[in-house]
């Protein structure tokens, strides 16, 4: 069974109403992402943070994976597929995604300000403070912040190298590390890209280049990935 790595940014979930700070020039959902996603923020004004996250949680539990989310999701009774992905929503899960690595975080778990390995699922779409780990320190959302190292990386490049065919959809390839990713794919490996405003791309054999959003892109990669790999 071939291997399918499929790298996904905001403009997969920009189709299920989920919005990324990118779309205002650094304004997201009107906060200063750097009030909000970074170390320094969180020193500053933890409640603020807190009240960030809690909206956007609020906001992701309305919302639906679309067809993009879910055509991924079938590729599974074809192909072994990995899904990694700097979105911190739930929506690849939501469409049935087995496996998924969050690159930046996840909106709906938690995780303590003394011991990064205590992760706890957050029920519903509250965080305030005074909730805390069981060694007594405030919890944080657990979301990659500027300036902070990407954990789950290393296993990233892992599945990369690895991969028959590389899908990257709805992501601008500016954000590092993610964006690095592209290097560590073979030369012979089918690589796809997918959106609506084409990221600037270095040539490369068996590239295919659409330029639609996320869920027209991957109807018509489905179709030719079925028709070579029936």
């Amino acid at each position: 069974m071939k291997k399918i790595v499929v790298l996904s940014g905001a403009g997969v979930s920009a189709e299920s109403g989920i919005k990324t700070f990118r779309d205002a020039g650094g304004l997201w959902e009107g906060y200063d992402v750097m009030e909000v996603a970074s170390p320094e923020g969180w020193e500053r004004n933890p409640e603020l943070v807190l009240q960030f996250y809690n909206e956007r949680r609020k906001q992701a539990l309305t919302a639906e994976p679309n067809e993009g989310h879910k055509i991924i999701a079938e590729l599974e009774k074809h192909f072994k597929v990995t899904v990694i992905t700097q979105n911190v929503d739930n929506l690849h899960e939501k469409a049935g995604s087995s496996h998924v690595i969050h690159l930046h975080g996840e909106l709906f778990k938690a995780r303590s300000t003394v011991d990064p390995s205590l992760i706890y699922d957050i029920e519903g779409w509250e965080l305030n403070i005074g909730d805390k780990c069981e060694k007594g320190s405030q919890l944080r959302p657990h979301i990659v912040w500027f300036g902070e190292m990407v954990p789950m990386m290393d296993v990233a490049v892992e599945e990369t190298v690895t991969a028959d065919i590389f899908i990257v959809i709805g992501t601008s390839l500016q954000v590092y590390p993610a964006a690095g990713l592209l290097s560590y794919v073979s030369r012979n490996v089918s690589v796809f890209i997918i959106d609506p405003n084409m990221p600037v791309v270095s040539p490369r054999p068996n590239q295919f280049l659409i330029e639609e959003p996320g869920s027209k892109g991957m109807r018509i990669v489905r179709e030719k990935l079925l028709k070579e790999y029936p």
